[in-house]
């Protein structure tokens, strides 16, 4: 799996770094040619820290990829050798790219990331890099579940993208329902984010405990799941807008509506299964109601005049098209679940 996943996520960096592809093979530069250029002008943090961040993962997983033929700082040199590669491999194909400018910088920042990540998974224990720890957990929360597993990984990213309601998943059903234009003194912005949150919530923790064993600590893992996604949310919002706009999102309707669907989830998990499906179905159907019905809120309008589109600008696309396909997939996986019965307890 880990071998899996470090592929997955090295092409994951191409189409992010290379992406949109519309490459120019008739210029005269050689794709080595940014390893004698001067460096740029103007480097800013932002593009220093972003290039290490991105590499972090990939180290880190190359370890676990490894293991056990290679150990300690055998596969710490894997983990630098593979980043240096596919570093200089996207750096010479940037060459070719006119909205890209290849650099030294870039590439020692990216093998940087690598490092450290590598030096993150080496303290770790056999069981640990063996994954027979992650598998265990695995098997005893998801079974054969691993659709349900996927959905619940993935649904931290889908609310990096800026929404104008926290935790609702998907922008698709603006071009169903439209949006509704009422002014900023009709609705009541507490009220109507309290309300979006708690059902958004409650509806996609539902769901995702339909694809947990019974016996699995369903509420603690759903919490941690919460708590994870206001982690990424935050991280990723202060390099979309800023340090000082990091929690901008935050609001006391969020919050309180994340109080609210931990409260009632507490109490709704122990319901028979048939009823969870149904509550899950509603909460989700009618929060997108609810979203895309109700005006914006024009806070967050004014927040979106602060994002710089050229940060993150193509990863930021990605997340979009994660944030779009959750939700459909997410109803396509419980109508199957549903209508085949093969759902493993």
């Amino acid at each position: 799996m880990a071998r899996v996943l470090s592929f997955a996520y090295a092409l994951l960096i191409l189409y992010i770094s290379l992406n949109p592809f519309d490459f120019d093979f008739e210029t005269s530069l050689a794709p080595w040619a940014w390893l004698d250029a001067p460096l740029p002008r103007f480097i800013t943090l932002f593009d220093v820290l972003v290039n290490i961040l991105a590499y972090i993962p990939l180290g880190f997983l190359l370890v676990f990829a490894g293991f056990p033929r290679w150990r300690n700082f055998v596969a710490l040199g894997l983990a630098l050798l593979a980043s240096a590669i596919l570093a200089f491999f996207v750096e010479s194909l940037q060459t070719w790219l006119p909205t890209r400018i290849p650099s030294q910088m870039d590439w020692w920042a990216n093998i940087l990331g690598g490092v450290l990540g590598g030096l993150l998974a080496i303290p770790l224990g056999p069981e640990w890099l063996s994954g027979s720890v992650i598998r265990r957990c695995f098997d005893q929360w998801f079974g054969l579940n691993w659709i349900a597993c996927a959905l619940l990984l993935l649904f931290p990213w889908a609310q990096i993208y800026p929404q104008s309601s926290w935790l609702g998943t998907g922008v698709w059903g603006q071009a169903i329902f439209g949006s509704i234009d009422w002014g900023t003194t009709v609705v009541n912005h507490f009220l109507q984010e309290t309300l979006i949150t708690a059902i958004c919530w409650l509806g996609t923790a539902l769901l995702l405990s339909l694809g947990m064993r019974a016996k699995a600590p369903q509420w603690p893992i759903l919490n941690g799941l919460l708590f994870l996604t206001v982690l990424i949310k935050t991280l990723f919002s202060a390099l979309q807008f800023g340090i000082d706009f990091s929690l901008v999102w935050l609001t006391d309707g969020a919050i309180w509506g994340m109080l609210i669907a931990s409260a009632i989830l507490k109490w709704a998990l122990q319901l028979p299964r048939t009823i969870k499906t149904w509550l899950a179905l509603v909460c989700l159907l009618g929060g997108t109601l609810i979203i895309h019905t109700l005006p914006d809120n024009p806070y967050f309008i004014l927040t979106l005049r602060h994002w710089y589109q050229g940060r993150l600008l193509h990863f930021n696309d990605l997340m979009q098209w994660v944030s779009i396909a959750w939700l459909p997939l997410a109803l396509i996986w419980l109508s199957w679940d549903k209508l085949s019965g093969r759902l493993k307890y």
